[in-house]
């Protein structure tokens, strides 16, 4: 057999000696299933330790951004300064911050202020700063839950200046306001981590159905983050897995075959590129979903893609947009990418839309979504009209299914979990 190519492709020679010795009565999703179920999740590639980034509770909201941008990721762990040097990981992380978190949080907070139902006193730190900014008109559901309107007015409510997250970013209210004291109401995933001992199956399952987007691995009673597993490193190891046996089997199947969700045309969640852009991402946060196309004013062709990461720009490049009276979802992916190229950074964003059909297979869309760095690729039609999509997640659900009762207690203890999270 011919020798690994890395570490993930060890992975799928792994997984390829038990394949070959399961029991024969096995259907093949049944002896993945169990292929995956004996391989512990420290088998996984590690993170160099220097990459394991961490945000100190008592870093301010401007130095989390500086830190997740600087170091070129979405998301990273809270660390509660307050515990032991000695304490567990349990008591030291009390969740997860990302980019979207932060801007939803900071857009709340002034609408909040307008409405005079936190930290609106004359001369508050929020009052000042909504006296610069105005008002983005937020709106609470039945649930609880925090949404920019939905009626005749969203775009207009949407629709702020291009100075506004230039003023926010400036504001001694950003600067001084600490991650940690929004880490319970606008985090968007606890800190739910992987022992060492844990299975693969286990990781994939809780990547896919369960919906995280990422996952620390910690020893059994350790106190310090030993890896992180992301979706992305997933599929890089199924790309690295191409000509294995039991590779072959699965990813040689066309979408239709596996039961893909490519959706019709008019379920897909998608935007104009003349509606704001905080309804973009507003949008996204509403219907669970990680990214949207930008239709093209006919609605038919993509003209490029949002996703959830890329609230980023707003907060870390917000001169770019100064000049817009509005910032569209054309304008933002027009301004972005102009950025992009003037500081010479490599970004899904600087590329056309990646397209697939029906009749692809599943390796080849593997082999995209991992050499393009994306996390979900258009289905379209004969004539390039835009009619689905398939993300990192859908690929990660086909690759195995959850046995009857499998989780049992596992959830107990989590970090109380944000409103309306889906694990």
């Amino acid at each position: 057999m011919e020798s690994p190519r890395s570490p993930e492709a060890e992975i799928g020679h792994r997984v390829e000696d038990l394949w070959e010795v399961a029991e024969p009565q096995l259907s093949p999703s049944e002896k993945l299933n169990s292929c995956f179920e004996d391989i512990p999740v420290a088998s996984f590639p590690r993170t160099h330790p220097s990459q394991v980034i961490e945000i100190p509770s008592d870093a301010s909201l401007a130095e989390t951004v500086e830190i997740l941008s600087k170091n070129k990721i979405l998301s990273a762990p809270i660390r509660n300064v307050e515990a032991p040097e000695d304490a567990s990981w349990m008591d030291k992380y009390i969740g997860i911050v990302e980019f979207a978190g932060i801007a939803m949080w900071l857009l709340s907070q002034s609408d909040a202020a307008v409405n005079g139902t936190v930290g609106s006193g004359p001369g508050s730190p929020v009052s000042s700063l909504v006296s610069r900014l105005g008002s983005f008109t937020f709106r609470r559901t039945s649930s609880g839950r925090l949404e920019t309107a939905t009626d005749s007015e969203s775009d207009e409510a949407a629709s702020v200046g291009g100075s506004f997250f230039e003023t926010l970013t400036s504001s001694e209210f950003y600067k001084n306001t600490k991650v940690g004291d929004i880490s319970g109401s606008f985090r968007w995933a606890p800190f739910l981590a992987l022992q060492t001992s844990d299975t693969f199956l286990t990781m994939l399952l809780l990547l896919s159905k369960y919906r995280m987007k990422s996952l620390p691995v910690v020893e059994v009673g350790g106190d310090k983050i030993e890896n992180i597993i992301t979706q992305s490193s997933v599929v890089h190891m199924l790309a690295e897995c191409v000509g294995l046996s039991w590779f072959e089997n699965w990813g040689t199947k066309k979408l239709s075959e596996l039961g893909l969700p490519v959706m019709k045309p008019s379920k897909l969640v998608k935007v104009s590129e003349d509606q704001p852009v905080l309804k973009a991402f507003q949008l996204m946060r509403e219907k669970g979903v990680g990214g949207l196309p930008v239709m093209d004013t006919s609605g038919a062709n993509a003209i490029g893609n949002i996703s959830i990461r890329d609230v980023q720009y707003l907060l870390t490049a917000p001169k770019i947009y100064k000049e817009h009276r509005s910032i569209t979802t054309k304008d933002f992916l027009s301004a972005v990418r102009h950025h992009l190229q003037e500081q010479r950074e490599a970004s899904p964003l600087l590329h056309d839309v990646i397209t697939c059909k029906k009749d692809d297979t599943i390796k080849d869309i593997i082999l995209k979504l991992d050499s393009e760095k994306i996390h979900r690729i258009y289905v379209v039609d004969d004539k390039g009209n835009t009619e689905g999509v398939i993300t990192l997640r859908d690929i990660i659900s086909k690759l195995v299914h959850e046995p009857r009762h499998y989780f049992g207690d596992f959830f107990d203890g989590v970090v109380p979990l944000p409103a309306n999270s889906t694990v």
